[in-house]
């Protein structure tokens, strides 16, 4: 049989593609060796105990850090691994949503300016932006304390701020790192749902890093890691070659 030849890019299908992921800290490896791809409009769960890796892969898969050992990461054809600080910065701005277990709100914005914030950086006028903004709040059910600053909320009240700035923009991938770890069942089950449908709404792909099995069972597809490295089938990005084209940033 006549080998195939290796493609020239990631698949079109998937939104994020990686291969070879390495990364260590201080010389203690947390990554090794991980390939996979997400598709576009795919909700993944990447599940494992603590310390086994979620972090650092959502982080590298999303540009926060570089990959060691020729590891390579692309987002739509672009490959993220070759680009410099600033480039990667604004695509992080521009077509990344993030959500992790501390709401990492600025205390001095009450709840809609919080929300808003990133399409007022962007340029949007702030009338639309608090519309847009409180709409979200809206579907969250925290609309009553638009105006509340975040000493004044309470920590589901937090997250759920924290959420709806990272889908405002209606990004292209939203990272969620234990998001919802913190919360009690209830508030856990509403944001997750919320998460997933205005994802599934909007063709958002999501790459959410949980160790809960009732989270991970609201996603597409799960992987697990173990040691920092993939344990089980992965799906898209088995058997990663080598050979990948360059490409110009196109974001």
């Amino acid at each position: 049989m006549t080998p195939q030849s290796p493609p020239s890019a990631p698949p079109d299908s998937d939104a994020l593609w990686a291969r070879s992921l390495s990364f260590s800290y201080h010389g203690s490896p947390a990554l090794t060796g991980v390939s996979l791809g997400v598709r576009e409009g795919e909700i993944l769960a990447v599940t494992g105990p603590r310390g086994s890796g979620k972090s650092t892969l959502l982080r590298l898969l999303s540009g926060q850090l570089l990959p060691r050992r020729g590891g390579e990461v692309w987002f739509n054809s672009v490959p993220v691994h070759t680009l410099g600080p600033a480039a990667r910065e604004r695509l992080r701005r521009e077509r990344f949503g993030w959500v992790e277990a501390e709401p990492g709100l600025v205390p001095e914005l009450n709840a809609w300016e919080n929300v808003a914030l990133p399409l007022m950086l962007a340029g949007v006028a702030r009338r639309t932006a608090k519309a847009a903004a409180l709409e979200w709040l809206a579907r969250l059910d925290v609309a009553d304390q638009a105006r509340k600053r975040p000493h004044a909320l309470l920590r589901a009240g937090r997250q759920r701020v924290a959420f709806a700035r990272a889908l405002i923009g209606e990004p292209s991938v939203v990272f969620a790192d234990e998001p919802t770890a913190a919360l009690h069942r209830a508030d856990r089950a509403h944001l997750l749902r919320t998460l997933t449908t205005a994802a599934r709404s909007h063709g958002i792909t999501v790459v959410l890093a949980s160790h809960d099995p009732d989270t991970a069972a609201l996603a597409d597809r799960t992987v697990s890691l173990v040691d920092g490295r993939l344990s089980g089938p992965v799906g898209p990005a088995d058997g990663a070659t080598e050979g990948r084209a360059a490409c110009s940033l196109s974001v």
